[in-house]
């Protein structure tokens, strides 16, 4: 791909983040009557002012500000990441027990105070978004706090790995679930994902021996457990011995993995570990490029035993290939994940982008027509894949365009 190629991708991906995604979360997500942000607008942009306010949202709101303040020092980014980081700590954060609810109602009423570790490391890897871009001592020091009391509590001191979901208390609890779609494990390869992602962030602030012994410890996990190294996909459940309770995949998280995976390893700064992991990222991605694909440039949702069983196309899983086939293509030279990339773009941009409501479609069928029933905004549906993938896509074209 020759450099006027690179140029126009990259300019499209600014035009998309300027333009579309952070427009549309700035004008339609502040909720002026009850503070914060609102946990619900439709897909015909209706808002609904009494939606629950989920973590997860509102965490990856804040990191989303935070991230573009970093990339682009605009005081509209720093007032709303403030925003985000305000409600943060005022409404979700348990002075009683320490660490984050995982639901508030629409007044900022606790309306689920389990303490699933998924959200509290979001929540660290929010913080430590906000701390590089503003040198807040406050939020470096929560999200310290917020790392020791997950190694306290959810870290399986015998067979190591992360507990899945601890009580208000801390208490490992009984039930596991994240959500309706997932099973009954005590873990998951999701919680471990966002979990090394979060510490790989919080890393970058300062580099502290213990955050870097315990990406050393996930990555070890990653490797010898939760990738199946015959064909390298993820498995997703596990039972607190690591026995695998699960057959399936999703491509998504494969190709977000391979390229969380390098950078965690990239950061620590060790070549030999660098070198296997990039032999891991590599052949995590091939396995996408060649069974997730389709034709149009989309990537198919979920398989198992090679045949795909949901053919649905994520929003998320989109924005997570073009960041994914960049970095394979980085690492390897191999033109094919190039143009894989700007093919995901394009399917993106044709298919995944409402260029009438703003924002992005959660999903479309594999021919490409949306679902019109799914929200724009709600406890799942949030900024972070898209402006990640934008800000990810700009600085890694730069780089191959040089």
């Amino acid at each position: 791909m020759i450099k006027k190629e690179l140029e126009a991708f990259e300019k499209r991906v600014k035009s998309e983040l300027y333009e579309n995604i952070i427009p549309f979360w700035q004008k339609h997500t502040v909720d002026n009557e009850f503070g914060g942000f609102t946990g619900y607008v439709g897909p015909d942009l209706t808002i609904d002012k009494h939606a629950s306010k989920g973590l997860i949202l509102n965490a990856r709101i804040l990191w989303t500000f935070a991230a573009m303040y970093r990339f682009d020092a605009n005081p509209k980014y720093l007032e709303l990441a403030k925003r985000a980081y305000d409600y943060l700590n005022s409404y979700f954060w348990d002075t009683q027990f320490g660490g984050v609810f995982w639901l508030l109602d629409y007044r900022g009423q606790c309306a689920d105070d389990s303490k699933k570790i998924y959200g509290q490391a979001f929540y660290i890897y929010a913080l430590a978004e906000y701390y590089l871009a503003t040198k807040d001592a406050g939020a470096l020091a929560r999200a310290n706090e917020m790392f020791e009391l997950i190694e306290l509590h959810s870290f399986d001191k015998v067979n190591t790995g992360y507990f899945e979901i601890c009580n208000r208390d801390w208490t490992v609890a009984e039930g596991a679930r994240l959500s309706d779609k997932d099973m009954n494990e005590k873990k998951s390869m999701n919680n471990h994902l966002h979990i090394i992602e979060s510490y790989t962030n919080l890393y970058r602030c300062e580099h502290k021996p213990k955050v870097a012994e315990k990406i050393l410890g996930l990555i070890d996990n990653f490797t010898r457990r939760i990738i199946d190294r015959k064909t390298f996909h993820f498995n997703h459940f596990f039972d607190e011995l690591w026995r695998p309770k699960s057959n399936s995949y999703t491509f998504g998280h494969d190709i977000e993995g391979s390229w969380l995976l390098y950078e965690a390893a990239e950061i620590l700064e060790k070549p030999v570990l660098i070198k296997k992991v990039a032999e891991v990222a590599l052949e995590m991605a091939q396995v996408v490029f060649k069974e997730g694909l389709d034709k149009d440039g989309g990537l198919l949702y979920e398989g198992r035993g090679g045949q795909i069983i949901n053919s649905d196309k994520e929003w998320w899983p989109q924005a997570e290939a073009v960041v994914g086939f960049l970095n394979a293509y980085q690492l390897s030279g191999k033109e094919h994940f190039l143009q894989a990339a700007l093919n995901s773009w394009n399917f993106i941009d044709r298919c995944i982008v409402d260029h009438k409501g703003g924002e992005w479609f959660m999903k479309v069928s594999r021919d490409g027509s949306p679902d019109l029933t799914d929200p724009k905004v709600s406890e799942w549906k949030c900024p972070y894949h898209n402006t990640r993938t934008c800000l990810e896509a700009i600085h890694r074209l730069q780089a191959i365009s040089k």
